[in-house]
């Protein structure tokens, strides 16, 4: 038997493996079978065909009988609190879609005015501070490479930072002023939370990269098992500046959230079959007409997704910036981030 043959056949073994009492294939490790890692099995689902097929199902219109007791299951389930949304009537959504991106009342969430960042959506803190050695922890203990999760820096002009050199650190190209630190805030929306995400601060964005990527559930667990999770899933980056140098917001798609959606970007398509992944493309909203950007107000509309998944900010700031967090914690949108 060939080894390509033997490599297939270890699959439809391996889930076996898994799913079986304890060493009931263990006689197959005499004759040299091993049973493919839980991390490899999973990464092999195609989850972005899954997440696509997950879409458009969303968008199939729900006869008005079935709306109410289709929404309710999900709403008892994950704890929704409907009588945030600026329409409570079940009635009036016409798929599950437009239940995922219901508005909220304008009253529900008040944007705070005494700190300079806001939480730019509802979720769980699962980890905050200050970026060390280029590495960022996607929850206690795991971490990514910073340059891995942003990509590589290039010389175009429009970038907010400068290109990098021969010599200098990745860091070095984002921190721009002197006496500032690089920070970073990762703010998990789990299936039930507001799935609409905002500008966290006063800040211009000029600059957009789309990773297309794997769309692997983000929760906490996993996240504790797939070291670099947010680099292999697929993702959107939105880079510029604020007050205090370099800023950047990424909204990481995840397991059924093929659809991340920006809403001054009308070019942007995720989780699309012509883009591959491990590729990025590039998109400048500098432009001969628009020297500046899109400049964004703190708690304005930023983008969506579908279902939940994970805001990540990376920003620079004073040394003496100061986070108003605990780890773990529940978050709303318009809730203080951290302040000087």
């Amino acid at each position: 038997m060939s080894k390509p043959a033997l490599k297939l056949r270890s699959w439809p073994l391996t889930v076996l493996y898994y799913l079986l009492p304890l060493g009931a294939l263990r006689p197959l490790s005499r004759v040299g079978w091993r049973p493919v890692s839980r991390v490899a099995l999973y990464k092999s689902v195609p989850t972005r065909l899954l997440s696509r097929a997950w879409g458009r199902l969303n968008q199939v219109e729900l006869p008005q009988w079935l709306r109410r007791p289709v929404y309710s299951l999900y709403i008892w389930t994950f704890g929704v609190n409907m009588k945030e949304a600026a329409v409570e009537d079940l009635h009036h959504y016409r798929n599950l879609s437009e239940f995922f991106r219901r508005k909220l009342k304008p009253q529900a969430r008040p944007v705070c005015g005494l700190h300079s960042v806001i939480s730019p959506s509802d979720g769980k803190i699962l980890n905050f501070g200050q970026v060390k050695n280029c590495e960022v922890e996607q929850v206690k203990g795991v971490t990514y490479s910073l340059e891995s999760f942003l990509g590589p820096r290039t010389p175009a002009e429009d970038l907010p930072f400068p290109p990098a050199t021969p010599h200098s650190s990745f860091r070095s190209q984002l921190v721009t002023r002197e006496g500032n630190e690089l920070y970073h805030c990762v703010i998990y929306l789990a299936p039930g939370d507001y799935h609409c995400f905002h500008s966290p601060t006063d800040w211009t964005v000029s600059h957009r990269r789309h990773f297309p990527g794997s769309l692997m559930s983000v929760n906490p667990g996993m996240a504790r098992w797939i070291k670099e999770l947010f680099c292999h899933n697929e993702r959107v980056v939105l880079t510029g500046d604020w007050k205090h140098g370099f800023f950047s917001l990424t909204a990481v798609g995840a397991t059924n959230v093929g659809s991340i959606r920006i809403y001054f970007d009308r070019d942007l398509h995720t989780n699309s079959p012509r883009y591959s992944k491990g590729s990025y493309n590039d998109f400048s909203f500098v432009t001969h007409a628009n020297k500046e950007g899109i400049p964004m107000r703190k708690g304005e509309h930023l983008g969506e997704f579908n279902l939940g998944s994970t805001i990540v900010l990376i920003f620079e700031a004073p040394k003496d910036f100061n986070f108003k967090l605990q780890a773990g914690q529940k978050i709303r949108f318009g809730e203080a981030l951290g302040s000087l």
